[in-house]
């Protein structure tokens, strides 16, 4: 069945009757031209769970001190008639993926809700078998379409923007590679090569992929060791004198204890852009706090990537950035290791503020920008070089995202959602699989601890932090390895 056949069943909600032979009668034959590693998705049923953060984090001019995550749980069946169950999770961002000044968070939230479980039904009523790369990309139209119906049937003044659409309907994709992984014994990063997935990455992206596959792109096996990046929001204490009441739940609270208690020597600072003055005293004083630090440690170098979340109003105001820190503190700007979204994320719309002259000085990576190959390849011809991976965008798109990016030589890096517990695990094996990502960003275990604790016993490499690394040797389990 077309991707066109199936978008028009969706519609009309016969995607049952309009299946395959294969599927209709349920029996293990395998139709020709079919792949014997193909799966079909039986059942989806999904669940929430709730978190208070233990300190509010700010980012992008808003304030966060909550979470919302979606569990989704997938049973797929392969030709051969067995059953495997996949589990999926993340957190619904809805404060960054639909950020909205006339919507409220709760408002944002129910419709982020709502869009999960219209991608419930329809995940469950396709029938089509394939890989789940083949499945997601089929079901995406259909997922997007449903967007544009719940922003209709709510009367929302602001649409659900795609950004949000992929934040929700990555856990029901995440949950699918995990049953594919299972029911084939394998770990999801050892089902990319020809045997499995049919289509070259041609089909997906563009022509240059001609008889290329994806694993071509991505490791088999993890990386044993990676860098911790931690997160300094625009809230958090530096030190004790920014400290107006302790929370005293004995975790760190400046970011001096905070270095000594994880070892870490890579820091995310989290920046206005719309206070110059601001923004450049804290990277500075960020610096001298983290070298006396560091040198305390006898530690040899450390890094910072900074993350403005699209509020400079133009590149202009980077570039005297970036400037003034350099004359500042020379070598505080020698440790910056990229910058990520500094301008509006709608690059259509934004087409002067082109990234080149900021690219030569540094690494300038697009993030919520990147919802596609169509901005990614602008994003290219506006002067950005780098990319920020995200499992909270999908794990079909973002290997695909990281195949692309490496054809095109940019620079790569896996950030956070504040994912917390199965979600982190799914990031951490992003980062861990993908050639040329340097470290993994990790920020639950500062802002929502409690949502750690059941998966702190089980994988303790991933979720105690004594020497500023993750041990993501262990992300060799099957399927996505969390479950």
């Amino acid at each position: 069945m077309s991707r066109r056949r199936f978008l028009r069943t969706a519609s009309s909600g016969a995607l049952a009757a309009c299946a395959p032979r294969w599927v209709r009668a349920g029996a293990p034959a395998l139709l020709p031209g079919r792949n014997p590693h193909d799966i079909r998705i039986e059942e989806v049923t999904f669940g929430y769970e709730d978190f208070l953060y233990r300190a509010p984090i700010k980012f992008g001019g808003l304030v966060l001190d909550r979470v919302t995550l979606l569990n989704v749980d997938c049973v797929v069946r392969t030709a051969d008639g067995r059953t495997a169950k996949g589990f999926g999770s993340m957190p619904l961002g809805n404060i960054w993926s639909f950020p909205s000044r006339i919507l409220s968070y709760d408002t944002t939230l129910a419709a982020m809700k709502s869009l999960a479980g219209r991608i419930a039904k329809l995940s469950s009523d396709y029938r089509e078998p394939g890989h789940p790369i083949d499945i997601n990309t089929a079901l995406e139209p259909a997922y997007l379409k449903a967007a544009a119906e719940v922003s209709r049937q709510l009367n929302l003044a602001e649409p659900i923007p795609k950004l949000c659409a992929l934040v929700t309907m990555s856990p029901f994709d995440a949950a699918i590679h995990d049953a594919y992984g299972k029911a084939h014994g394998l770990n999801c990063y050892h089902t990319y090569g020809p045997e499995f997935v049919t289509r070259d990455l041609a089909h997906f992206l563009t022509p240059e992929f001609k008889g290329e596959t994806l694993d071509r792109y991505v490791l088999k096996d993890p990386k044993p060791r990676m860098p911790l990046y931690h997160l300094i929001g625009a809230l958090d204490p530096l030190t004790d004198a920014d400290i107006k009441h302790r929370i005293g739940d004995g975790l760190p609270e400046t970011l001096p204890e905070w270095i000594e208690y994880n070892g870490l020597t890579h820091l995310k600072i989290k920046l206005n852009g719309d206070n110059l003055d601001w923004d450049i005293e804290r990277v500075v004083r960020v610096d001298h706090i983290a070298t006396e630090s560091e040198e305390k440690r006898y530690a040899r170098q450390w890094h910072y990537s900074l993350d403005f979340n699209e509020r400079c109003p133009n590149v202009d105001y980077l570039l005297e950035f970036l400037r003034r820190v350099r004359q500042l503190t020379p070598t505080g700007f020698q440790r910056i290791q990229y910058i990520e979204q500094p301008t509006a994320r709608d690059l259509k719309t934004h087409r002067a503020n082109v990234m080149h002259a900021a690219a030569k000085l540094r690494p300038i990576v697009i993030d919520e920008s990147l919802t596609d190959l169509e901005n990614l390849l602008l994003a290219r011809e506006m002067g950005y070089t780098g990319v920020a991976l995200k499992a909270c965008k999908g794990q079909s798109q973002t290997l695909l995202m990281a195949a692309a990016a490496q054809k095109f030589g940019m620079f790569r890096c896996v950030q956070d959602l504040t994912c917390p517990g199965a979600s982190l695990i799914h990031s951490a094996g992003i980062a861990a699989h993908i050639p040329g990502v340097a470290a993994i960003e990790a920020n639950s275990r500062q802002y929502v601890p409690a949502a750690n604790r059941p998966w702190e016993a089980r994988f303790p490499g991933l979720f105690k932090i004594t020497d500023g690394t993750m041990d993501t040797s262990v992300l060799t389990g099957r399927g996505l390895g969390a479950v």
